[in-house]
């Protein structure tokens, strides 16, 4: 199909995409609750992890400091996913993570 990635959610710990040969541009990211899963992640060969949640208050909330100590055990790179917000963005800086993501930092509204 000529792709360039594919996204492996946390709940997917299927290894059938290893059996398949990919060409050397081929990325693949996936996402992680926790250090179980990043260890899923890292069999599955992927090569960025979204990491989450680093500020968010829900089911699987981290906080800076488990966000720190589990990506600290991570070979790959990883990406700091719920709840960044401009108020609190300088705190991603004083972990690992390579980058953000979250919806409702990136949807500004716009108009009065």
């Amino acid at each position: 199909m000529n792709l360039d990635g594919a996204y492996l959610p946390s709940f997917n710990k299927s290894f059938k995409h290893l059996s398949y040969s990919l060409n050397k541009k081929f990325a693949l990211i996936g996402s992680a609750h926790n250090l179980k899963e990043i260890r899923i992640k890292e069999k599955q060969k992927v090569n960025e992890i979204f990491l989450s949640s680093l500020f968010k208050n829900n089911n699987n909330y981290l906080g800076m400091y488990r966000f720190k100590t589990i990506s600290n055990y991570s070979r790959n790179k990883i990406i700091a996913l719920g709840g960044v917000s401009d108020s609190n963005l300088k705190l991603v800086y004083l972990t690992k993570a390579i980058g953000i993501a979250g919806i409702s930092f990136f949807d500004k509204k716009k108009g009065p």
